[in-house]
C-alpha cells in the first residue's frame, strides 16, 4: 500500500541479529526470515550473523535452533535449512564491546543491518562495539526494539548516543504494529475515501476509543512488567502510534517523512496530564486470580505497584480535534483478546422521526477491528416505516465490511525486515515522535504520582476494575462491563 518511490536503491544483504537466543527471536525473527528465504525476497547472497550470550558451537546452535521451531522445521524444511546454511553464531558478551569488535570485525566486509533484539540497556556498548568494527559506517543501517527508554530523559540520551554513531536516516525504531497489515488499513480508510475525510474531525465526530485487550498474563515477564507496567509497555508506544494514525493531517504523500512528520505533530499536541485531572481521566489497575478462556490463572503478585490495566482520556490540542476525548484501553487478562477502534459520530442535528425519540437515537459509529479478525462495520440508523404506520421508526442498522480471509498476509516482522534490508523507513519511528510520546507518558506517570493514583483490583478473565466502566468502548456489552459497588 505505502509508496516506494523514495526509497534507496541499495539492498544490504547482511544481517547482524543481536539476542538471537532470546524470546523476541525465537518466536518472530526466525520464523519470518525462513518465511522471506523460502518466498525468494531476500537477496541472494543474504546471511545472517546470529549473535548470543550462549557459549554455542556452530551446530549446537543450529541444533538448538531445530528444537526451537519444530514446526518450521518440519512446515517449511527446505527453507530452514537453508536459513541455517547462511547463518553463523557468534558467543558476545555484549557489555564487552572491545571484545565484541573483535568477533565481528570479519563482517564488516559488506553494508549490513544490525538488528538490536536487546535491553536498552545494552544499546550503547553494542553500538560502540559495532563503531569499532566499522560496521557502522554508512551505508549500514540499525534496528531497534523498544523499549527506546523508561522516560523521556533516557529516551533523549539513547537517542543523542544513537546519532553520535550514525545519522537519523540510518537508524529504524520498530514498533512492530505499524507493520501489521490492519494498522495500515487505517490509512487508506482514511485518506483513500472521501466519505470518511469529510466528517474526519470535531464537527461530527464525538469520540474515539481505542482498545488493546490481551488475555494472555505478565508469564515470564514480570522483571520487566514491575518496572514499566501497561502505561509504558503499551500506551507509549502501540496505542499513541494507533491514535497518532487515526488523528493525523492527511500527509502530501506516503514516503516516510510525510507520514512520519504528521504523527508527530498529533503526538506533541496532546494535552499534558495533570494531577487535578488524573483520577477523573484515568484508571489504573492489576489484576488477582480468575478464569481466562476456562482455565483458572493466578494473579500478578509483585511487590511493586506497577499496573497491568490502564484506561486514559486523552485530549488533542489542535483545531481538528479540539473538544473530542480519545479513550484509551489496554490491559492483561481481559475478557477477549481483541484490538480495535471505534469512532463515535454527533447525533443529527434535527430528529423528525416518530420513534425513537432523539434521546433513544443510537448514534453513527464506525468500528474498525484489528485483531483477532480484521472488520470494519458502520453502525447506521435504518426504517421500519409500514403503511398502517403513522409515522417511520427507525431501528438500529449494521453495514459490515467484513475483509476476507483468503488473502495470506504478512506477519508485521517479514515486512519490517524487508523494509530495514531495502532502507525504507516509512513504517519505522523517529526519535522525535519517540520522545513526544514519552513526554506524554511522563505527565501521566508524575500525575498518578502526585495525586497518589494506585491500582485497583480486577479478576483475571473480566473487562478491568470497576472504576473503568465508563471507559470502555461500546463494543463491549454493558451486560460484561464490570460494576461499581454502591
Amino acid at each position: 500500500m505505502l509508496n516506494r518511490k523514495t526509497a534507496p536503491v541499495l539492498v544490504h544483504d547482511t544481517l547482524l541479529l543481536f539476542g538471537a537466543t532470546g524470546d523476541l527471536s525465537q518466536r518472530y525473527l526466525f520464523p519470518s526470515l525462513v518465511h522471506l528465504l523460502r518466498d525468494r525476497l531476500l537477496p541472494t547472497d543474504f546471511r545472517l550473523i546470529a549473535i548470543g550470550r550462549q557459549d554455542y558451537d556452530q551446530e549446537g546452535f543450529k541444533s538448538w535452533l531445530r528444537e526451537q521451531l519444530p514446526d518450521e522445521a518440519t512446515r517449511n524444511r527446505e527453507a530452514f535449512n537453508d536459513l541455517l546454511a547462511r547463518t553463523r553464531y557468534v558467543a558476545v558478551d555484549l557489555s564487552d564491546s572491545e571484545q565484541m569488535s573483535k568477533l565481528l570485525a570479519e563482517f564488516s566486509d559488506r553494508p549490513c543491518v544490525s538488528y538490536l533484539a536487546i535491553p536498552p540497556h545494552l544499546f550503547t556498548p553494542t553500538c560502540e562495539g559495532l563503531q569499532a568494527a566499522g560496521l557502522l559506517a554508512e551505508p549500514s543501517r540499525l534496528v531497534l526494539e523498544k523499549p527506546i527508554g523508561h522516560d523521556l530523559a533516557s529516551s533523549r540520551f539513547i537517542n543523542a548516543t544513537l546519532r553520535g554513531f550514525l545519522d537519523e536516516s540510518r537508524i529504524f525504531r520498530i514498533d512492530h504494529y505499524l507493520g501489521k497489515a490492519p494498522v495500515q488499513n487505517l490509512l487508506a480508510l482514511r485518506f483513500g475515501n472521501t466519505l470518511m475525510e469529510a466528517v474526519w474531525h470535531n464537527r461530527w465526530i464525538e469520540s474515539v476509543d481505542i482498545l488493546v485487550a490481551e488475555t494472555a498474563g505478565v508469564d515470564g515477564r514480570e522483571g520487566y512488567y514491575a518496572q514499566y507496567g501497561a502505561l509504558r509497555d503499551m500506551v507509549q508506544n502501540h496505542m499513541l502510534q494507533l491514535l497518532a494514525l487515526i488523528a493525523m493531517e492527511p500527509p502530501g504523500s506516503l514516503d516516510a517523512d510525510s507520514l512520519r512528520d504528521e504523527k508527530r505533530k498529533v503526538l506533541r499536541a496532546l494535552r499534558p496530564m495533570t494531577p487535578e485531572d488524573v483520577a477523573r481521566d484515568s484508571v489504573r489497575g492489576r489484576y488477582q486470580s480468575g478464569v481466562v478462556d476456562g482455565r483458572a490463572v493466578p494473579g500478578f503478585d509483585h511487590p511493586s505497584d506497577c499496573e497491568t490495566f490502564v484506561a486514559l482520556r486523552a485530549r488533542i490540542d489542535n483545531w481538528r480535534w479540539a473538544g473530542v476525548p480519545f479513550r484509551l484501553v489496554t490491559g492483561k487478562r481481559l475478557a477477549q483478546r481483541t484490538t480495535e477502534v471505534v469512532v463515535s459520530f454527533k447525533p443529527v442535528s434535527h430528529w423528525i422521526f416518530d420513534r425513537p425519540p432523539h434521546s433513544g437515537a443510537t448514534p453513527n459509529r464506525l468500528l474498525m477491528q484489528l485483531q483477532p479478525e480484521e472488520n470494519i462495520e458502520l453502525g447506521l440508523m435504518g426504517s421500519l416505516a409500514a403503511p398502517e404506520w403513522s409515522g417511520t421508526e427507525l431501528q438500529p442498522l449494521s453495514l459490515d465490511l467484513g475483509m476476507s480471509a483468503t488473502p495470506q498476509r504478512r506477519i508485521a516482522y517479514e515486512r519490517l525486515l524487508l523494509d530495514a534490508m531495502h532502507g525504507n523507513q516509512a513504517l519505522f519511528v523517529t526519535g522525535d515522535e519517540v520522545e513526544a510520546a514519552w513526554s506524554w507518558i511522563d505527565s501521566v506517570s508524575e500525575a498518578w504520582t502526585t495525586a497518589g493514583v494506585h491500582t485497583k483490583s480486577y479478576p483475571a478473565g473480566s473487562w478491568g476494575p470497576a472504576e473503568a466502566s465508563d471507559f470502555l468502548p461500546v463494543s463491549v456489552p454493558s451486560t460484561k462491563r464490570p460494576v461499581r459497588k454502591a
